[in-house]
């Protein structure tokens, strides 16, 4: 897909699966028209319903699974850790990593209940926000249609701030200089703020919420905050929702992605893209 053609562009992070999602419509409404029901409907599971509502939880693991989590973010190594997203939000993530994952698996029942459907993992990441934190409005990709946000540490409380559920924007137009405002100011997105203390969890449906945080409110250098994001699908949608599946998927070859397309991925983007298949010193204490 490329920008400033005939298919739709969207300016926040995480955007890229809409676009391949709208502009998949596009192309089989001309190519395959009698696909395209078949292609609407494989997708409609992925979209939340309006009366979900977001769920708090003071504990979901125990207090020695809570401290053997805090060991591994202790001994990160340097190399473990992907600086790709420091510029943007001042923090280091780690994709995938196995103690975290077992963790996830483990709070499959819990994360099927607070949904309200059968959901399975996709991915899960931890991140390690700096003083310079800051996560932009924004909304996920499906394969974080359900999310558990669990605060690992922390300096200060930080909040998330997250709408009630909001259709997809597929079809909305941003302007492209104050569009993050908008969309923080818009009432029919209702915003509401979320704080978390460490082994406090939330659960949200990220692709169907817009959420966000401010910068960092604290001061000084030793300031932090090491969140984990547990994300789910809809069980059984694990495959069909990786793009790059479409074109066999639905027996249209020209939903393959463009060289065009995955030039322009950032490196994270990418990863994520791809089925998200030393540990630098941070300033200040780490107590939590």
């Amino acid at each position: 897909m490329e920008r400033g053609g005939e298919f739709p562009s969207y300016p926040w992070y995480d955007s890229v699966w809409l676009e391949r999602y709208a502009r998949a419509e596009k192309v089989i409404e001309r190519v395959r028209p009698e696909r395209l029901s078949e292609f609407v409907d494989t997708f409609r599971v992925l979209r939340t319903r309006p009366d979900f509502e977001v769920r708090e939880f003071p504990r979901v693991f125990s207090d020695a699974a809570l401290e053997d989590l805090e060991r591994v973010v202790r001994g990160l190594k340097a190399a473990e850790l992907e600086r790709h997203e420091l510029e943007g939000f001042g923090r280091y993530i780690v994709h995938d990593h196995p103690f975290i994952t077992e963790l996830q698996h483990s709070v499959v029942d819990l994360a099927s209940e607070a949904a309200g459907e059968p959901v399975e993992p996709y991915y899960n990441f931890l991140s390690l926000y700096t003083k310079l934190g800051v996560c932009p409005v924004h909304m996920d990709a499906p394969n974080a249609k359900w999310t558990l946000d669990l605060c690992v540490r922390q300096s200060e409380p930080w909040p998330i701030h997250l709408s009630q559920v909001v259709p997809w924007p597929e079809h909305a137009g941003y302007d492209p200089d104050d569009w993050e405002e908008a969309i923080k100011q818009d009432p029919a997105n209702q915003f509401k703020p979320y704080s978390l203390e460490p082994g406090n969890a939330i659960f949200f449906s990220g692709s169907s919420q817009w959420h966000y945080r401010d910068p960092h409110p604290g001061e000084g250098e030793d300031q932090f905050c090491d969140l984990v994001f547990f994300h789910f699908v809809p069980l059984g949608m694990k495959e069909k929702v990786r793009p790059e599946n479409w074109a066999g998927l639905f027996d249209v070859p020209e939903l393959a992605p463009s060289p065009s397309l995955l030039r322009r991925l950032k490196p994270g983007l990418a990863r994520r893209w791809r089925a998200l298949s030393g540990r630098v010193r941070r300033p200040g204490p780490r107590t939590a």
